[in-house]
């Protein structure tokens, strides 16, 4: 066989674990969150554009 080529064989014979038990998975609700987030980050826009322009331009 040379670099790159397989056998077909053993791509069609591999033999994989389906032993899944239902209570191994992630419960998803656990991580729910019911609140609010709000923050101000006390910068106009025009100084947020500003402070952009002037990080892009280093």
């Amino acid at each position: 066989m040379g670099f790159g080529s397989y056998d077909e064989s053993e791509q069609e014979s591999q033999d994989y674990d389906q032993d899944l038990d239902e209570n191994d998975g992630v419960a998803t609700s656990e991580s729910d969150h019911k609140g609010e987030v709000n923050f101000e980050n006390g910068a106009s826009n025009d100084e947020l554009l500003d402070r952009l322009k002037e990080i892009k331009d280093d």
